[in-house]
């Protein structure tokens, strides 16, 4: 969950929830102009100017100690940061984000629960599926090493030695050799 924010400016701090399996360091470009225009029109001063740099990292890169002042965040990494740079504020997109503007107030620690809940599920079913296959792959280790152990037990059978006994042939059988 990348964190937007006008670099050196007071500015609102904007979180982008993303999907699952996308990462905060390939947001799609139009997405990234989306959020770095909000970002700017959330601005005071930001709003006002023009050639503003809107800087962007993920939330766990945040910090935030009691020196600091309220709003104010450093970073942990600061190779994790990007910066754009926003030339003007583009109207069109402000008035289109506006308009489709949904306020909510989301019980944030039911959706952290259920997200967890989720994991959890997915994480046990990945567990059980690899367990499965563990399970199978030493049933094969275990047939061939069973094979393998036994592969000459059907060559002293009573019945195969009585066959190439030389006690039991007639006594021409050497003509075949002839």
């Amino acid at each position: 969950m990348p964190q937007f924010h006008v670099d050196n400016l007071s500015s609102a701090h904007i979180y982008l929830r993303l999907r699952e399996g996308e990462v905060w360091d390939a947001i799609p470009e139009d997405l990234l102009t989306d959020c770095v225009q909000l970002t700017k029109a959330n601005s005071i001063e930001g709003n006002k100017k023009d050639n503003v740099t809107v800087i962007y990292t993920p939330w766990s890169n945040l910090k935030k100690d009691g020196s600091m002042a309220v709003g104010q965040v450093g970073f942990k990494n600061p190779r994790l940061v990007k910066k754009v740079l926003v030339p003007t504020r583009q109207n069109p997109t402000i008035n289109r984000l506006n308009k489709t503007k949904l306020e909510k107030f989301p019980d944030l620690r039911t959706e952290k629960e259920e997200r967890l809940r989720e994991l959890s599920k997915k994480n046990q079913a990945a567990v059980q599926a690899r367990k499965k296959e563990e399970a199978r792959i030493a049933k094969e280790r275990k047939e061939i090493k069973h094979q393998k152990d036994h592969a000459y037990d059907d060559l002293f059978t009573d019945e195969n030695m009585a066959q190439s006994s030389n006690q039991d042939r007639s006594e021409d059988f050497l003509d075949d050799f002839m």
